[in-house]
């Protein structure tokens, strides 16, 4: 089993993008309709940081950004949030951050990601070897980083340098199928990359894609959970999670909410959950308050900007007549 009493004594290391996030305002507006955007720092392992940060960790980010105005505004917004861009290099050419427009509504949401030369994909291996990983607590990154070179074996060179430091590996699934040049490379990747990591975060149909059929998914987390992993949280949406550790199958609820978005959750989940097994929290615990921020989030306005910190999670948890049971 991972002690994460000691991940707050050093920053959190993320590998994975940050990009422009824009909302149509005010909320409820559909995109075609919109004469006004909100904009924000979006990118899911930006996110993550962001998140992290809130709940009292340190994070850096290892990621490349456009030379342009939108690569400097989330250098901006990154800078704003004390989040250590050390590692984060600009690349000229044709390469671009990546944009989406977001929109705050759940009837006819709609989500258009621009992703067409994606800077961060110019993540290299020598990017990587510029690391000390021996001054982080962990790694974290999603499995978007993995889609393209050479951000992928940069990626996979990144977990061999984190595994020789002796700090754990923390992955969220996090699958998107327009990132991927086929959904059986998809797979194979993900399975090197699960079978390397000691925490691994996705939710059904994650899974079940890992699996080849999504009826398998859950057999999926079991397998990893026995195999490889110290933890694996299988999420179910509305229906809560299953979290297999110590040989343990861990079954928690939701906080329900008047949802404003359906987007944002799984970043917030992951930076809420690390932030508190880093506090001391049990692993149930740690799901819960993991829970509650994704349903904060969803709750508000944007992404980054609606992570909340502790006191605004203490805060929900105490008053939220919630969970739902398991």
């Amino acid at each position: 089993m991972i002690d994460a009493t000691t991940w707050f004594d050093k920053p959190f290391l993320c590998i994975g993008r940050a990009g422009m996030d824009f909302y149509p305002d005010p909320p409820g507006t559909k995109t075609e309709e919109a004469t006004q955007f909100f904009s924000c720092l979006g990118g899911s392992s930006a996110n993550i940081c962001v998140a992290i940060t809130k709940q009292g960790g340190r994070t850096a980010l290892v990621t490349s950004v456009s030379d342009d105005a939108i690569g400097r505004f989330c250098l901006n917004e990154l800078d704003r949030y004390n989040i250590d861009r050390t590692y984060v290099k600009s690349v000229g050419g044709e390469f671009r951050n990546s944009l989406a427009v977001v929109e705050s509504r759940i009837e006819d949401h709609q989500s258009v990601i621009y992703r067409n030369g994606a800077a961060d994909f110019q993540m290299t291996i020598d990017d990587v070897d510029a690391i000390d990983f021996t001054q982080y607590s962990a790694l974290i990154t999603t499995g978007t980083v993995l889609a393209a070179e050479p951000s992928r074996t940069a990626a996979f060179h990144a977990f061999e340098k984190a595994q020789k430091a002796n700090i754990p590996l923390i992955f969220d699934v996090d699958y998107r199928p327009y990132s991927w040049a086929s959904a059986e490379e998809a797979a194979r990747t993900y399975s090197k990359a699960g079978a390397m990591c000691d925490v691994i975060i996705g939710n059904d149909v994650e899974f079940g894609f890992m699996a080849g059929s999504y009826e398998g998914g859950l057999d999926k987390a079991r397998e990893l959970a026995a195999r490889d992993a110290s933890i694996v949280v299988f999420k179910m949406g509305e229906l809560g999670a299953i979290t297999l550790v110590d040989g343990e199958e861990i079954k928690t609820g939701i906080y329900p909410v008047d949802a404003l978005k359906p987007t944002g959750a799984g970043d917030s989940f992951m930076g809420g959950f690390i932030a508190s097994l880093a506090a001391g929290h049990s692993v149930r615990d740690a799901v819960m308050r993991g829970s509650a921020s994704a349903s904060m989030v969803v709750s508000r306005v944007g992404c980054s900007v609606a992570m909340p910190n502790t006191e605004e999670l203490d805060d929900f948890l105490s008053s939220h007549p919630g969970p739902t049971e398991a």
